[in-house]
């Protein structure tokens, strides 16, 4: 259950997931801190720039995914 949680939990906010495994602890809270600054950028670049927010969008659903897919990798590796 705990690979499946941390890797949902990076998914969503980058960092939450290597929280949940015990690991990574100072990078974990530096990922969330540049998360919530990222997403307030998303947020406000979609009104200010909208042929931005795509590209910015694909880019952070890119790294979500590489966030949740290392919490998975990680978490199977200390199941082992």
């Amino acid at each position: 259950m705990k690979p499946i949680l941390a890797t949902l939990a990076n998914f969503f906010f980058p960092g939450a997931g290597y929280l949940i495994l015990g690991q990574r602890i100072v990078r974990s809270l530096l990922f969330l801190v540049g998360v919530i600054g990222l997403t307030y950028v998303e947020l406000n670049v979609k009104t200010a720039a909208p042929d931005y927010y795509l590209p910015m969008f694909i880019s952070v659903l890119v790294m979500n995914t590489g966030f949740a897919i290392d919490a998975w990798l990680l978490a199977k590796e200390l199941d082992a």
